[in-house]
């Protein structure tokens, strides 16, 4: 079973216009108790592993450990519900206490509830 803060692998194809696409991973961001209701589906934000100064605010930094084998950015203005059987393998890490309040930081200000 998913849980919050863990990285998943997923396929966003198709992707439309400014939306990322591709299989690659993704942070887990929904409340495990709503992951356990068995919700059709789950909040994530895909994960990156270019580095873009100009988003340096938005993006949260995660080093590679576990399974995730490069240093990656969690993309958080490009939040998505998915399906569940757009998830593949996981987990391949968990992020830290200090990188989910980031996200979560993160996600304050882009929805401005800062």
């Amino acid at each position: 079973m998913m849980r919050r803060g863990e990285i998943w692998t997923a396929n966003l194809n198709p992707n439309k216009g400014g939306e990322i696409g591709k299989v690659r991973p993704v942070a887990i961001l929904q409340d495990d108790g709503i992951i356990a209701t068995g919700l059709a589906t789950v909040l994530i934000a895909p994960l990156t592993g270019q580095f873009r100064p100009a988003f340096a605010p938005l993006r949260v930094r995660v080093a590679a450990r576990n399974r995730l084998t490069q240093d990656c950015f969690v993309m958080v203005e490009h939040l998505r519900a998915l399906d569940r059987s757009r998830f593949g393998e996981g987990p391949l890490a968990t992020l830290t206490a200090e990188e989910m309040a980031a996200v979560e930081k993160s996600l304050r200000g882009v929805m401005g509830l800062l």
